[in-house]
């Protein structure tokens, strides 16, 4: 019997759960033991009663929910107060974005800590867990932005979708992948002038093919954002490397050149941020103004749709954890996985960083676990 920990998210205005109750039912006809900090789902509607009629235990302690489980299931990667409760024979399961978070890492290595993270986990060259969390961020980025545009809220008073007689907003999108797709198809919904920017040309086919040309697709060069954003009022950042920082796509010169009172929505800053004025904000002070541009940077862009979130988590992440679980239950090491998708996912164990990726945006050497 493997023991899951499901704590309570402590990052600002972090309202989702790792689990959702009838997730923790699934692992508990597995012969598998779930406790769950008390309060964890209340962020999510999902109270106590709830996860112990799906048969879990409630621990009303945080430290002895880390304490007791073989595999800690979170959201979000540790936090600096949370740093203590990490040990070596611990297999933390979450969103980890260590590239943008080095601190975390160096915390993982000195505690010799396993953790596979949601983001690199790939199944034929796809991104499972990180799908429906980039889904679900990328459709509130356009969201965000309309408030943003909103007078009252120090935009520029644009309405996306225009109005009869009136050119509607323009937005910008910068990447292609679910992030940038689900965006820029949001945006196109609410009637706005749309362009869509990937290096992927078969991606941007694949766009053109299932809008039937509604939003502009360009191949993504730096003249060509440039010209773009300079008359943009909305430009959404959604640039993607699996597990390294991402790259910088947008300069500081081509904010300077956007229309006054204008809005960033950069969703990439959780791996680091594509656009160079961005850095990380939270949902309690999510936007600051830089070159006369509103810029939004929350790093948890899901955390604030916490119901809808905490259920398409789950529904991505519940089969690999059920396999974590089984394996753990069989006594398994992590040095014996002959699961490929799990081992991609692996981004420390014993003091190494074991993703490529990973280890490049640390600086740091790759040691690589051998299914």
């Amino acid at each position: 019997m493997a023991v899951i920990g499901v704590p309570a998210e402590i990052k600002d205005n972090e309202y989702r759960v790792a689990v959702s109750p009838d997730g923790v039912a699934e692992l508990t006809h597995r012969g598998h033991r779930v406790i769950v900090e008390r309060g964890a789902g209340d962020g999510a509607q999902f109270g106590d009663d709830l996860y112990s009629a799906a048969g879990a235990d409630i621990e009303a302690d945080a430290a002895a929910v880390w304490a007791a489980a073989d595999v800690l299931c979170k959201v979000k990667e540790p936090q600096t107060s949370e740093f203590r409760l990490l040990r070596e024979d611990l297999l933390l399961f979450t969103y980890l974005h260590l590239a943008a978070y080095p601190q975390v890492a160096d915390a993982l290595l000195d505690h010799r800590v396993t953790s596979i993270a949601y983001e690199t986990v790939q199944v034929a060259g796809g991104l499972p867990l990180l799908a429906p969390m980039s889904e679900i961020a990328g459709r509130m980025a356009t969201q965000i932005g309309a408030h943003h545009l909103q007078r009252e809220h120090g935009g520029r008073g644009v309405l996306l979708g225009g109005a009869p007689g009136v050119r509607p907003g323009k937005v910008v999108v910068l990447g292609a992948g679910n992030v940038g797709w689900n965006a820029a198809w949001i945006a196109a919904g609410m009637e706005a002038e749309v362009v869509l920017f990937d290096m992927n040309l078969d991606r941007l086919r694949w766009v053109d093919q299932i809008h039937g040309g509604r939003i502009v697709t360009l191949a993504s060069n730096r003249a060509a954002v440039a010209r773009q954003v300079a008359d943009a009022d909305l430009v959404i950042g959604a640039v993607l490397v699996p597990g390294g920082r991402a790259p910088q796509v947008m300069s500081e010169e081509m904010v300077a050149s956007m229309p006054s009172r204008s809005v960033i929505v950069d969703v990439a800053v959780d791996q680091g941020g594509c656009i160079e004025t961005t850095h990380e904000t939270t949902h309690a002070a999510p936007t600051y103004e830089r070159h006369g541009v509103i810029h939004y940077a929350v790093g948890n862009i899901p955390g604030a749709v916490p119901v809808t979130s905490t259920l398409a988590l789950t529904n991505a992440t519940l089969p690999y954890l059920v396999q974590l679980a089984d394996l753990l239950d069989e006594g398994e090491p992590p040095s014996a996985w002959q699961h490929p998708a799990l081992v991609s996912g692996l981004n420390t164990h014993r003091g190494s960083v074991t993703h490529a990726a990973v280890a490049e945006a640390l600086g740091v050497e790759c040691a690589p676990i051998s299914g």
